[in-house]
């Protein structure tokens, strides 16, 4: 829920402000907010240099260009699709252990994959009533082949550190990373956004970094098996904020909508069966 409203403040705060700017200040609240967090609660464990890595390489992946594409994808093809297309990460993490660690093709991946690809091109197919051209849709393809990566470097670092404090690194990482490219290429104006979007941005930031610190904790509880299909509905609760407050700043079309269940259908085939 938090990630799907997320996306829909981001959506109004792209109408005032670039998605750079959004960008920049949703790591800024959220490193601001880790650190509060863990200065309140202190250190559990003391971090250990491997997990430090772990998590400023998911920083780089997952935070720096994951979530900088999912910013420009919901510039360019709306809150709903992207949110849907960036729930194809299980789907990627898949894809990437059949490739490289030899798992075996089951008949629900086989299912999953056929239904996943069915959805793509609804939505690509949507696209062209909606106002975004097929080809953006590699702009949240992209930020899904991050969040696949990312899974499992966290997943790994929190062997090593905490949640909160293995999340502070990350996002901090993308922000002093994100910043330094801002300050070398003199582009601040592309970071500038008028007050109203900063708002948005703010609110979307605690937003997006609470929906992050969740599934982590969620990780750090539970299975994957039952944390990712349930992760896997924001994008039905992306549908139903974009229908209840982007009335006027996005159309839904009917294979918009179909595309998304499909690839939520798809998702699901892979990871709870």
């Amino acid at each position: 829920m938090t990630s799907a409203g997320a996306a829909v403040l981001i959506r109004h705060g792209l109408r005032g402000g670039s998605a750079y700017a959004g960008y920049w200040v949703n790591l800024a609240v959220g490193s601001l907010g880790l650190w509060a967090a863990v200065a309140v609660r202190g250190f559990r464990e003391p971090p250990t240099a491997r997990g430090v890595a772990l998590f400023v390489l998911a920083g780089l992946v997952g935070t720096a260009a994951g979530r900088l594409l999912r910013f420009v994808s919901i510039d360019k093809v709306g809150a709903s699709v992207t949110a849907a297309l960036n729930n194809l990460y299980p789907f990627i993490s898949s894809g990437l252990a059949i490739l490289l660690l030899g798992e075996a093709v089951t008949a629900a991946i086989a299912a999953g994959t056929v239904v996943i690809v069915l959805g793509t091109v609804l939505l690509s197919l949507g696209g062209r009533r909606v106002g975004f051209r097929p080809r953006h849709l590699l702009y949240p393809v992209g930020a899904a082949t991050c969040f696949g990566v990312v899974a499992v470097l966290r997943k790994v670092g929190l062997a090593q550190m905490g949640p909160a404090e293995g999340l502070a690194v990350n996002v901090t990482t993308a922000l002093v990373a994100f910043t330094a490219v801002v300050l070398l290429s003199s582009g601040r104006e592309a970071v500038r956004c008028d007050g109203r979007s900063l708002g948005y941005f703010v609110v979307a930031g605690v937003a997006e970094n609470a929906g992050v610190f969740l599934a982590l904790l969620a990780l750090n509880l539970g299975t994957v098996s039952v944390v990712a299909p349930l992760a896997g509905t924001a994008p039905l609760f992306a549908l139903l904020f974009s229908f209840l407050f982007l009335r006027g700043v996005e159309r839904l079309t009917t294979q918009v909508v179909l595309g998304t269940l499909c690839i939520v259908a798809g998702v699901y085939l892979i990871t709870a069966l």
